[in-house]
């Protein structure tokens, strides 16, 4: 009798295990959010709400967009970090400041330790122009005069540790140019600084510079090849310049997320990215596609910390301490 009130004991439980695990939701069983490390309006924003369409059709669910600008670009991804639940619901894009503000200044996160990386998305394609009615009309000519005079070419950025102010930092150091760093609030303002002549050059993305149309004239980009958008401009490597500096950036959850749930979001979006519409807006927005699988992604993450630290303290940048396990 004892037997058998076991067996039946362990057949129930087994009904009440199947019965939890048929009941659990098929993830995603409700909407996900994902915060956009910008403001709405801009390019970065555009690209982010057609995915979450596309994605959300694929999936069933509603992606919803939530913009979290502000702390350089990482207010999402450390907001993530504090407070978000890792089910896969809440999800961020990870600029790579992400990577920059750790070893500038205290977080209460760590872009190591504190996120599942799950795909890479896209990337800024950045360069320097000057205006249309500039005398100089290649990078040799602004070289060469700024040779004659040092410190009177001055330059835009979107502020001191940048990837642009680091862009012409490291610029400067390969070429020996003494040029004048002026940091301003943000992409609106740079251009309005080039075209009001308050800078000879603006260093920036190219969708900041294209969207001044022929009120200025790009003298070089800094990717590996030359952009289909932009035939004729030189990268910085033909001009002698051995400078790459791309801005990627990707999508992030927290810490801990189920291989199983990142691994349906990542083919979600992947599939999104190859979307005609999506590869037509990246061609209007100027951007560059950037698919990274999860397992990638963490390998840049990592190699993207020591990366920007190399450009800070090259930039001669005060930077913290590295901890002794990420040396």
């Amino acid at each position: 009798m004892l037997h058998l009130s076991r067996v039946l004991a362990g057949v129930i439980a087994g009904f009440a295990v199947a019965s939890a695990t048929s009941a659990a939701p098929v993830f995603p069983a409700r909407p996900i959010t994902v915060q956009v490390a910008y403001s709405p309006g801009g390019s970065t924003d555009r690209q982010l709400r057609l995915l979450a369409e596309l994605v959300g059709q694929q999936l069933g669910q509603t992606i919803i967009v939530e913009n979290r600008p502000g702390a350089g670009g990482t207010m999402a991804a450390g907001t993530l970090a504090v407070k978000g639940p890792a089910d896969g619901y809440t999800l961020a894009q990870a600029p790579v400041s992400v990577f920059r503000l750790p070893h500038l200044q205290q977080t209460n996160w760590d872009p190591l330790r504190d996120f599942t990386y799950i795909t890479g998305l896209s990337g800024y394609l950045l360069g320097v122009a000057v205006r249309s009615d500039s005398p100089f009309k290649t990078w040799q000519d602004v070289a060469d005069y700024a040779r004659a005079h040092p410190g009177e070419v001055s330059f835009a950025s979107v502020g001191i540790g940048s990837t642009q102010h680091l862009g012409m930092t490291e610029l400067q150091r390969q070429t020996g140019l003494q040029l004048n760093h002026i940091p301003y609030k943000g992409g609106a303002e740079t251009a309005r600084a080039l075209l009001g002549g308050e800078v000879t050059i603006n260093a920036d993305a190219i969708s900041t510079l294209t969207g001044l149309g022929d009120k200025a004239r790009i003298l070089m980009i800094w990717e590996p090849e030359r952009s289909p958008a932009l035939p004729n401009v030189p990268t910085a490597r033909e001009l002698g310049i051995d400078l790459v500096l791309q801005s990627p950036y990707g999508l992030i959850g927290p810490k801990g997320m189920p291989p199983d749930v990142v691994q349906k979001l990542h083919a979600a979006f992947s599939k999104a990215l190859d979307d005609p519409r999506h590869l037509e807006l990246l061609t209007t927005i100027n951007q560059t596609a950037w698919h990274r699988n999860p397992d990638e992604y963490a390998a840049y993450a990592r190699q993207a910390y020591q990366d920007e630290r190399r450009l800070l303290e090259n930039a001669g940048l005060e930077v913290r301490p590295m901890p002794e396990e990420k040396k």
